[in-house]
């Protein structure tokens, strides 16, 4: 619903200080140039007919700036650089050609090159191996960071969102349950369900006898 390609079937979402309004293609575009989405599962978010190079233009295109080529390519290998992809390595080359953590990786680049305010990022990493898993973080707290966007990252693994988070949201059937800053929710639950999540992780414990 926040993208846009639901509609709430009750009430309104507020963006800067407005609802929502994407009734024309103008609309549209404005809204997605301050928000934009990482999904889940990388191998069916691009189109297989259309070259890596050519989605990265798109990006460029949707922010109705008018460079020249080299400032075009420029742009683009400063964003690869970015999410460490080498641009010289995937130019010309179809999505289904790259690794799951490139493909990834190239998902948080073309966000880079649109700078929205405002990232929704669905599991990001839930896909790819731990080697990749750490550089996608660590691209995702860049963006953070270093440009100022908000990151909504929705992830069912709770030691992953008490790394990541300023405030962490935990939901149940729809609903929020408990919210607040990572110590608070994860140290000091108060809600049985949250309670519950975090005593399905995994602990290591010490078998060393004295």
């Amino acid at each position: 619903m926040i993208l846009g390609l639901l509609s709430p079937t009750s009430g309104e979402i507020i963006f800067r200080d407005r609802p929502i309004d994407l009734k024309t293609r103008e609309k549209r575009i404005e809204y997605w140039r301050n928000v934009q989405p990482i999904f889940q599962d990388p191998f069916s978010s691009f189109n297989i007919f259309k070259k890596v190079d050519n989605v990265l233009l798109d990006c460029i295109k949707l922010l109705n700036i008018k460079l020249k080529k080299d400032e075009k390519y420029k742009k683009i290998e400063e964003a690869c650089n970015f999410v460490n992809l080498r641009f010289e390595e995937i130019y010309n080359k179809y999505p289904f050609e790259l690794s799951g953590g490139q493909m990834q990786r190239l998902m948080i680049a073309r966000v880079l090159l649109i700078r929205p305010s405002l990232v929704i990022a669905d599991e990001p990493t839930s896909m790819i191996d731990a080697c990749s898993r750490a550089s996608i973080l660590d691209a995702l707290m860049k963006l953070r960071d270093e440009i100022g966007t908000t990151v909504v990252f929705i992830t069912h693994d709770i030691g992953l969102a008490y790394y990541v988070s300023d405030k962490i949201f935990v939901m149940k059937e729809g609903r929020f349950v408990e919210e607040g800053f990572p110590d608070d929710v994860i140290l000091n639950p108060t809600e049985e369900y949250t309670k519950h999540l975090i005593s399905d992780v995994p602990k290591i414990e010490s078998r060393w006898a004295l």
